[in-house]
């Protein structure tokens, strides 16, 4: 998941992106509403967490402006402010989900990929096609009951195309949703991750739709 944080503490801000992301997660990390807006008008996220309490622009007002423009995209709030009316409030304001600070990072992490699994019209917790299993929660993959070993990038990339099977994923959008602002990233790296999973699930698993992008063999659903 690429997941926008929004937090103008520094120490809080840096604690929470560096958790996500030893939950797996792609997270660029901006201070204020401001720095937000600009992010999301040339960014798609899987997820957003927002602080409510910005300088500036207040996070309410950002996701005002994000539900006016038609932009689904999840939101959870992070706020100090704990009343019942308040997070009554953020709810009906747009928000998807609700936290309270001081954040326990596994629940954050938990709630994020119910977000995600909300978004992609997945109810159970572990994504299926055919004989092929991806549990986000705790990064495996299995094939045909076997555990399948891949590197962080190589799960990551399985993980976008399983989520959503039927839809093919370009190199544009899979460089995107899997690299964040401070990372390099090699002009081949996608290539070199389907490489990858092609040989340990077996080359037939990923299907190349010339000129559109990536996706899951549909022969492979039925399996």
């Amino acid at each position: 998941m690429r997941i926008l944080l929004v937090e103008d503490d520094g120490l809080l801000g840096n604690g929470l992106q560096q958790g996500l992301r030893q939950q797996g997660m792609t997270v660029d990390w901006v201070e204020s509403g401001e720095h937000a807006i600009a992010a999301l008008a040339s960014q798609r996220y899987d997820a957003i967490v927002l602080d409510r309490q910005l300088p500036g622009v207040p996070g309410d007002a950002v996701l005002t402006r994000l539900r006016q423009r038609g932009d689904a995209t999840p939101v959870l709030f992070l706020t100090a402010r704990d009343a019942i009316e308040d997070r009554v409030a953020g709810l009906d304001a747009g928000a998807d989900d609700y936290l309270v600070k001081p954040v326990d990072m596994a629940e954050l992490a938990a709630r994020l990929r119910a977000m995600g699994r909300r978004a992609a019209g997945q109810a159970a917790p572990v994504f299926r096609w055919g004989s092929l299993s991806l549990d986000p929660a705790s990064r495996t993959v299995t094939l045909d009951g076997h555990p399948v070993a891949l590197a962080v990038r190589e799960f990551d990339v399985l993980a976008r195309l399983i989520r959503s099977p039927q839809r093919p994923q370009s190199q544009a959008q899979l460089t995107e949703a899997l690299y964040g602002w401070d990372q390099d990233i090699a002009s081949n790296a996608v290539e070199v991750h389907v490489h990858h999973l092609r040989r340990k699930l077996g080359a037939d698993w990923i299907v190349t739709i010339r000129g559109v992008g990536y996706v899951l063999n549909p022969a492979k659903a039925a399996a």
